[in-house]
């Protein structure tokens, strides 16, 4: 069975983690990083756990974990190191919801991919669960080969389109200015540091795809 790849808006999105240990705390920092309203249900955390607690990033109930823990939950990830536990918990969910078991693939309903992150860039990597050495493998590599200045060409490039969208030109003209300001320069000088060289050059590539879009519809007759 292949998965269907998607990035999801998870702001302010009730979310249960069951499991306090090393890999739950994992789990939780990756939803609270999306703005997850998170839960955790789990006798005992870690310190990193119970820091986020105190700074009042998650709800925090100390105790094993009962069915109606995931009543209201979006999300909820079994991520305790009792095979019982987490299998009671995917037991205890609806079909509405989606689930993840950390040691049970098969009884996922979606999977956490292997990710590289670069200011809004990311790069998602799975195994549809089957591989996550092999995920966490390619994400190394990647992350030696797509550098921190990527996080700022994203920006960069966001800042471009929406100015471009905003204008009053055809969209086929849209597109070719978006499609110019891809160029390798750019990106060069993004890397090398030099924005101002950069900024001006798509200053320049807007401003004459603009003038040649006007002539362009000029009547002469």
């Amino acid at each position: 069975m292949r998965h269907y790849p998607m990035m999801v808006n998870l702001q302010n999105k009730p979310c249960l983690v069951v499991g306090g240990g090393q890999v739950a705390e994992r789990k939780i920092d990756r939803l609270l990083a999306a703005g997850a309203s998170v839960t955790v249900v789990a006798p005992s955390c870690t310190a990193a756990v119970e820091a986020w607690m105190h700074q009042g990033r998650i709800a925090l109930a100390r105790r094993p974990f009962v069915p109606e823990d995931v009543r209201d939950a979006v999300i909820v990830i079994a991520a305790t190191g009792d095979a019982d536990v987490n299998l009671s918990v995917y037991r205890s969910c609806l079909p509405h919801q989606w689930v993840n078991i950390v040691d049970r693939p098969d009884l996922c309903t979606f999977t956490v991919p292997s990710v590289v992150e670069r200011g809004d860039l990311q790069i998602a990597i799975s195994t549809g669960g089957h591989n996550p050495g092999l995920a966490r493998k390619l994400r190394q590599q990647l992350e030696r080969s797509i550098g921190p200045e990527y996080a700022e060409y994203t920006r960069f490039l966001g800042e471009m389109r929406r100015r471009v969208l905003a204008l009053s030109l055809e969209e086929k003209k849209k597109r070719a200015i978006l499609a110019e300001l891809l160029d390798d320069r750019l990106f060069d000088w993004t890397m090398k540091g030099e924005l101002g060289w950069r900024d001006r050059e798509a200053e320049k590539v807007i401003r004459e795809q603009s003038k040649s879009d006007a002539s362009d519809g000029c009547d002469f007759t």
